[in-house]
């Protein structure tokens, strides 16, 4: 008999400011997991695979810390699950291979595993195309789930759906392993409106879509509406900027996610500009040299990059004689408004500093805003808990020196629109973001 010892930490911490990382040591399966961070700042990271189906991972923002495992801290087996933070700081966990429930965590009550009929609905009779499901937050307190090709709205606390919305144009199924991807656009304060974006998708080796559909969930009768991006894409990343913008980056032209499956890197990323009228919204941006397929990712930097690692579309790590080695290099992607010439108008925050925290404030113009980026736990081509609160300045004030500007904003009024928690808070002038400050809601 063979035993074979995994000496292997399997997870870093990485210090962007210094280029330096530590190791982090998972002792479960965290493979297709999911998570998203809490309230206090704590990473909670959940399911995976095998021994990991069922774990709780927990890991405290500190120097010194490492995970946390609690087995058996689920009711179900979660595989390719979706997690959002909830207005009350719980988080839910939806969906998963052969899951077709959800749960909270930290649980609730005895029973702690609801019925949701449509992820067998959506299931294709076992294509299981309904996987790591698009999750989002909206405005009324409602869950949006898209799965497949279509999506409803779930009211969670009495397991009921609420709204059922029109099936996306084509038929054609946008989430894992189809993989597509999705956001919520950037919500304006008071508005009482969301919209939702999604993104590409494809089968194996076929070519990839080249189409977007944007839809208004809190319309009456809501209509999916379609765009056309420059090019074909699939296992992308979808990523909203400090200034509203979202970047789609990642993923190939061909294929589908699994093992081998892809072809065709696509190598220059898109910009898709949220505010400009329809036909006129997206960028071709200049490319990467670096095919990013299967198990590729990307975050959005404090000070405005994008952070982009990964690809390995092979069981185990696999760097020699195939056609997309496993990659291990970092890299950062630098949009637009970083390149010197908008330096004359970059804003910097002098206050708040970073840490400050927020109460909510009843809702009491100009070329300055200020947005609110929550951090997400990006996985297989969809940022879970990406949200953005666009907050318009009720009061500009010259200070009379050094072009320094008092900027007076509302904080956001519920935990509906803006679930306690960390956000990274950006002042934008003339869609040029400054660094970000950490600020936490409470």
């Amino acid at each position: 008999m063979v035993v074979k010892t995994d000496c292997s930490a399997h997870s870093i911490e990485y210090d962007v400011a210094s280029n330096t990382f530590r190791p982090l040591f998972v002792q479960t399966n965290v493979w297709c997991s999911s998570g998203s961070v809490s309230p206090d700042g704590r990473l909670i990271q959940t399911g995976g695979f095998n021994d990991g189906d069922r774990t709780v991972r927990i890991i405290s923002p500190c120097p010194t810390c490492d995970w946390q495992e609690v087995d058996g801290g689920l009711a179900a087996r979660r595989w390719y699950a979706t997690n959002h933070i909830l207005p009350d700081g719980r988080q839910i966990i939806i969906g998963g291979r052969r899951s077709f429930n959800y749960e909270f965590y930290p649980k609730t009550g005895t029973t702690n595993t609801y019925s949701l009929p449509f992820l067998v609905e959506t299931n294709d009779a076992g294509a299981e195309n309904n996987l790591y499901p698009f999750v989002f937050l909206n405005v009324d307190g409602n869950l949006f789930i898209f799965a497949n090709n279509r999506a409803i709205l779930l009211d969670y606390g009495n397991n009921k759906v609420v709204k059922t919305y029109p099936q996306i144009p084509g038929g054609d199924p946008r989430s894992y392993p189809s993989t597509g991807s999705a956001v919520l656009l950037p919500l304006q304060a008071g508005s009482g409106e969301a919209e939702v974006l999604i993104c590409t998708n494809n089968g194996k080796y076929l070519g990839a879509l080249n189409t977007c559909a944007r839809i208004k969930i809190t319309d009456p009768n809501p209509q999916w509406v379609m765009e056309t991006m420059p090019g074909a894409r699939v296992m992308n990343d979808m990523l909203i900027l400090p200034n509203a913008n979202v970047l789609i980056i990642n993923g190939a032209t061909s294929g589908t996610a699994g093992w081998e499956a892809g072809r065709n890197p696509a190598l220059s990323p898109f910009l898709y500009k949220t505010n400009s009228p329809a036909g006129s919204r997206f960028e071709l941006q200049n490319p990467s040299n670096i095919p990013r397929m299967y198990h590729s990712t990307a975050i959005v930097l404090r000070d405005g990059r994008v952070l982009v690692a990964g690809s390995n579309p092979h069981i185990a790590y696999n760097f020699d004689n195939v056609l997309f080695p496993t990659e291990l290099r970092l890299e950062a992607f630098s949009p637009s408004y970083l390149e010197p010439a908008f330096a004359n108008v970059r804003p910097k925050i002098i206050y708040p500093a970073s840490q400050t925290k927020l109460k909510y404030t009843t809702l009491a113009q100009n070329s300055v805003s200020v947005t609110m980026l929550a951090p997400s736990f990006t996985t297989h081509s969809f940022s879970m808990n990406q949200r953005m609160l666009v907050l318009k300045p009720s009061k500009v004030t010259n200070l009379g020196k050094y072009y320094a500007y008092d900027v007076e904003v509302t904080s956001p009024p519920s935990p509906i629109l803006a679930p306690p928690g960390y956000y990274m808070l950006f002042v934008v002038h003339q869609e040029i973001p400054s660094t970000g400050v950490w600020v936490q809601i409470l």
